[in-house]
């Protein structure tokens, strides 16, 4: 028999157990230092981006920017295609293109290699960068045999014969790449041909420079996500102490203490001015070292090794220069990112600190004597002034020692040794950094994250902790975020994917409506200025601006914000739903009644208080009243929503619908910042008019004039024609009944859905023949259905009369809900109708377009079964109900 490993099922377990807890919203628990799932506050989708500006041409996966201020050009390389967009709006006409299509006959050679026409056999443009003052240099995939090229930028044409891109550029284009064309020197990094190693080189000018492989394999699996020059020439005269930083992930050499994980997050450097050995690493690099970077939470086991994109935020000098980067789990199952930040002191620390060395085939921490001058470093003046000139010049000893310890024994720790955000449910795979000085003086960092569904998160540092303002929604079909790069002078955010190009705004301010949406929303860019929510930088005079970048609450002294007046008309006994969508993620719901607050959390109180509406249970004639819906963000309430409810006992009552938005005055209820709100008195609900009963009155008033035959017959007429009309309703209602539970078992039956007819909502009694009426939910929606009662009126499907159908099967309870998080705030309309049926079920009657609708609709499904349930047990519920119930 075969033996088992152990360790295959450990790391099968220790997946388990991730994935177990990262599927629990409590596995992440919150803490004052770090909190691990950060929401962003409001959400903005496709079609409501402001300010935006698209371009998409003939080709696809705009995976390389290049942005040059001062021309107020965006070089874009596509596949096959290199653009030049304007920067101030890139859907402009007038933009330049190159054609760089891959040739048939080397499409051919690449479908012979085994390679996918659909993506590989293109000529992708991965570098595009500037060589000088008058050229851009340009390097493409083509198809597997990647070629080189100059741009004349001033024409944008090329300028001479397309060059061999062989070591320059990678063959396939979904490899990690990196590349930098510095004072006329071209550094890359990639897995460069179909078969070799990874490797980091000096492509020009000669002697060209690569890593090295053996006896000590410098690079192992490595993955490269950008690169940067930083000028640490502080002892030299020539600038020969620069150097290039590399980050990358790779497969892990050393031990650590995650069995689970293979892979680490790196950072390599080597000297700008590095010319290889005279001997020993003759063309390779002898200035080569690497390190580990750690981004994790040890407290809550919580390890992100994998790094996808770094942004470098270069200050005065090397010293003051910070980088962000991007990590997550190398499970591609499991979606989860973190945000560390590092200070290259720290990084410089790390390369001054113990080198590593295999012992007995395992990488320790080597203790011996480190040989003078230390491997590693740049030639220096001191270097010169003991006659060592070049690198070239240092002895064998250095190099031979510098062959075999290329990876240091620290390892570089983020600042505050956590990270600086963390998103659960999200990859982030694209950023950029930018600082912006606030109305309070202070400058703060604001993160631009992109994700791999299209997504753009717009983030600010606000003393250590992430606020994530605002996400929007990039592209209408989700695809990865492939580049992106910012314009300060342009004040705005280039995102380019799969499909095209987005050119956003850094901060929308417009979209802010009163004054406490601008203060809540803790935008360094935005303030308000007593009207409307206006960008700083666009004013000069700065005196009446308000901004709260800290706590979002203070400046705001009007009442602020719409209010939305609605007026509902409801049955006895119905379940009635008062819709109150918020905005913000961040805010929750209050409601009052009468001025009294409402605490809905039991089947007994009659009110259920959901995210996004109030249920009222049973209604009740007391329960009549005013109902306010305040949004509570940042220990602030702000009124959004009026409800004038009137319960009513007459089944034949109708009233004309009613709905008023209210805009902000002085005396309107508004604005609390500790317990509830300071209301005035609550306007009563209007007494039903005199209709019945009236009518009742003056007839018997009139009775002594209509005493003759005339008056006699009709009434009769008129008794005649009621009873009629009665019988005739009541008859023709299970039809109507029967129709409608075919079509809405289509609705509910998933394959069937898309055949589901439209139905129509009208007002209705809720008694017949003299049986008590079925309680039914009335909801209001955005569009205002009005003061009345629901009824389902068939569309299509119209059934012989000759043949009688089947009685409908009972309908299921409602499914349970999935393990899902929503957000409110999502839709303009309600999206879905509940009704009751004889009191036995609920049933979600959604619209025809099941895409647009919002998630809120699953808020109340679990209260509505525990309703169900009591009244079981009670022996409220109808065991028979009739076939008019679905």
């Amino acid at each position: 028999m075969e033996q088992i490993s152990v360790q295959p099922l450990l790391l099968v377990l220790l997946v388990l157990m991730l994935l177990g807890r990262l599927s629990q919203p409590w596995a992440f628990p919150f803490s004052p230092s770090l909190d691990l799932d950060v929401t962003p506050r409001t959400t903005v989708f496709f079609k409501g981006v402001l300010g935006s500006s698209h371009f998409s041409g003939s080709s696809q996966n705009y995976s390389t920017l290049l942005l040059e201020e001062e021309a107020g050009l965006l070089y874009v390389g596509g596949r096959g295609t290199l653009y030049a967009l304007n920067t101030s709006n890139i859907s402009t006409p007038a933009n330049l293109t190159i054609d760089w299509e891959a040739s048939p006959e080397q499409k051919k050679q690449c479908l012979n290699k085994g390679r996918d026409n659909k993506t590989e056999c293109y000529n992708h443009v991965r570098f595009l960068q500037r060589y000088n003052e008058t050229h851009i240099y340009t390097c493409g995939t083509n198809a597997f045999r990647p070629l080189c090229a100059y741009i004349d930028a001033e024409r944008f044409k090329f300028s001479s014969g397309i060059e061999e891109g062989r070591d320059r550029c990678p063959y396939d284009p979904a490899k990690g790449f990196t590349g930098l064309l510095i004072d006329g020197e071209m550094f890359t990094a990639s897995q460069y041909e179909f078969r070799s190693s990874p490797d980091i080189r000096r492509n020009f000018p000669f002697p060209t420079l690569r890593t090295e492989e053996a006896p000590t394999r410098w690079l192992l699996e490595a993955d490269f996500v950008g690169s940067v020059l930083l000028k640490e020439s502080v002892n030299s005269s020539i600038g020969d102490d620069d150097k290039i930083y590399f980050f990358f992930t790779e497969r892990s050499q050393e031990q650590i203490a995650y069995p689970s994980q293979t892979k680490v997050s790196r950072v390599a450097r080597v000297c700008k001015n590095d010319w290889g050995g005279q001997r020993t690493l003759q063309r390779k690099w002898t200035t080569f070292l690497k390190a580990r970077m750690v981004c994790s939470v040890p407290e809550y086991e919580l390890h992100l090794n994998v790094l996808r994109d770094v942004f470098v935020l270069q200050g005065r000098d090397a010293q003051s220069s910070i980088f962000y980067g991007i990590f997550g789990l190398e499970w591609k199952n499991i979606k989860a990112s973190a945000i560390c930040q590092y200070t290259f002191s720290d990084v410089q620390k790390v390369f001054q600190g113990p080198y590593m060395e295999v012992q007995d085939s395992k990488w320790r921490e080597y203790t011996g004597k480190v040989p003078h001058p230390r491997p590693g470093s740049c030639i220096t003046d001191v270097h010169r002034s003991q006659g060592i000139n070049s690198s070239r010049d240092l002895p064998d000893n250095v190099l031979t020692f510098a062959r075999r310890h290329p990876l240091m024994a620290n390892q570089i720790h983020p600042i505050g040794m956590r990270p600086l955000m963390f998103k659960r449910s999200v990859n982030y795979v694209k950023m950029a950094v930018h600082k912006e000085l606030a109305l309070d003086g202070n400058i703060y960092t604001v993160l631009f994250l992109g994700t791999d569904d299209g997504w753009l998160h717009r983030a600010v540092d606000v003393d250590g902790d992430m606020h994530i303002i605002e996400e929007l929604q990039m592209f209408d079909k989700p695809q990865p975020v492939e580049s992106m790069v910012i314009s300060p002078v342009q004040r705005s955010i280039y995102v380019g994917s799969h499909s095209g190009v987005v050119q956003v705004p850094m901060s929308a301010c417009q979209r802010y409506s009163s004054c406490y949406d601008c203060v809540f929303a803790r935008d360094p860019f935005c303030a308000w200025d007593g009207r409307v929510c206006v960008e700083i930088s666009s004013r000069s005079q700065r005196s009446n601006l308000t901004q709260d970048i800290t706590r979002g609450i203070r400046g705001c002294k009007e009442k602020s914000g719409n209010v939305v007046h609605r007026r509902r008309s409801v049955m006895s006994g119905d379940d009635v739903l008062l819709q109150c969508e918020l905005r913000s993620n961040l805010a929750t719901p209050r409601w009052t009644l009468n001025g009294k607050e409402l605490q809905g959390y039991g089947l007994n109180s009659g009110y259920r208080i959901g995210t996004d509406g109030l249920l009222i249970i049973g209604a009740r004639v007391q329960q009549s009243g005013s109902y306010r819906c305040f949004a509570v963000e940042n220990a602030v309430s702000v009124l959004v929503y009026l409800y004038t409810v009137t319960v009513h006992t007459d089944p034949f009552f109708v009233v004309e619908p009613t709905a008023t938005t209210y805009p902000p005055t002085a005396s309107s209820p508004g604005v609390s910042t500790t317990g509830g709100p300071t209301e005035p008195p609550s306007p009563s609900p209007p007494p039903p008019p005199a209709r019945a009963g009236a009518e009742f009155q003056t007839y018997r008033h009139m009775e002594a004039v209509y005493i003759s035959l005339v008056a006699v017959l009709g009434g009769l007429c008129l008794v005649l024609s009621v009873v009629l009309l009665y019988v005739s309703f009541c008859t023709r209602r299970p039809a109507h009944s029967r129709k409608f539970s075919q079509q809405g078992l289509q609705v509910l039956g998933g394959s069937e859905r898309k055949r589901s007819s439209h139905f129509e909502l009208t007002t209705i009694s809720s008694h017949c023949n003299g049986r008590p009426g079925r309680r039914s939910i009335s909801v209001p929606t955005f569009a205002d259905i009005g003061d009345g009662f629901l009824q389902i009126v068939p569309g299509e499907g119209q059934m012989s009369p000759a043949k009688t159908p089947p009685p409908a099967p009972p309908l299921p309870m409602p499914p349970p809900l999935p393990n899902m998080d929503y957000v409110n705030g999502l839709s303009a309309t309600l999206p879905s109708v509940l009704r009751k049926m004889n009191g036995n079920s609920y049933v979600l009657l959604r619209q025809a377009d099941p895409e647009g609708m919002s998630p809120l609709y699953h808020s109340f499904t679990e209260e509505l079964n525990r309703i169900l349930e009591q009244r079981k047990h009670t022996g409220q519920l109808d065991l028979q109900p009739d076939e008019s119930s679905i």
